[in-house]
């Protein structure tokens, strides 16, 4: 008999199973995103935290079990979900600008020329980059590389964010900024997202649930509930005695699932 599907799940990974001959990647993972959260999915390297983004995205399809996405199976990439990519230098095309990046998937959507200019604007002011519509990759900071990419992504008005590390390459002060500009948009547009990282504190900081895989094959390990205050900040939210306790559950995880 199926499974129940709760009618707030957006995403639903129902007893999934992924192998590549006889290697197990990923083995009876069961899981349910709901309408608005912030899934952030954390595991040591080789968990499948990206084969698992992959299968949300339809990029990957398991060989057991079934993806659900608004209660029907996914077979095939969606517009409604979009995937930002932690390499935004290899995801942006160098010889357009940053504007003219941005409207690749309004092209894409089919959206009028006469309108294509301003909305592009509009998306990059969000994240953000207002007055730098006219610059190439090139000439901008990997941060602002990276915004470009979050509003092509904005621009496709998804339900569904798929972020896999995007903030890993950037600073420390870059990628607390651009936390922040995440959370705000989410807040306002009322996006699912599922983020994967290796940053455990970012985890903690961004997300409605952390879940943690294990190796070899990946399976959830952990799932920890994140009922931290909103809107968050950089510094209180991170002194929180609540925020310390979650951090060091989620390390110790790691600590033994790595043994």
């Amino acid at each position: 008999m199926d499974a129940v599907i709760s009618s707030s799940a957006v995403i639903d990974f129902d007893r999934i199973g992924l192998a590549y001959g006889d290697r197990a990647i990923i083995s009876d993972l069961s899981l349910t995103i709901r309408r608005g959260e912030i899934v952030c999915v954390i595991g040591p390297s080789g968990c499948g935290k990206t084969t698992a983004l992959r299968m949300a995205g339809g990029l990957v399809r398991p060989n057991g079990g079934t993806v659900r996405f608004m209660g029907q199976p996914l077979t095939a990439p969606r517009r409604d979900v979009a995937i930002v990519f932690q390499d935004y230098g290899k995801a942006l095309l160098p010889w357009r600008t940053a504007a003219s990046n941005v409207s690749l998937a309004l092209e894409a959507a089919g959206t009028p020329r006469a309108e294509r200019a301003d909305r592009s604007h509009a998306l990059l002011a969000k994240v953000g980059l207002a007055g730098h519509e006219h610059k190439y990759p090139t000439e901008m900071s990997g941060g602002m590389q990276q915004r470009i990419q979050i509003a092509r992504c904005l621009a496709q008005e998804p339900s569904v964010l798929l972020m896999d590390e995007p903030f890993g390459a950037l600073d420390a002060m870059t990628r607390q900024g651009l936390q922040d500009e995440m959370l705000a948009l989410v807040a306002e547009t009322g996006t699912t997202v599922l983020f994967v990282t290796h940053d455990l504190e970012e985890a903690v900081y961004l997300g409605d649930r952390v879940i943690g895989l294990l190796p070899r094959p990946g399976r959830i390990g952990i799932e920890l509930n994140v009922d931290l205050p909103r809107p968050r900040n950089q510094l209180e939210t991170r002194e929180m005695p609540e925020f310390l306790q979650l951090r060091r559950a989620l390390f110790a995880f790691i600590e033994r699932a790595e043994q």
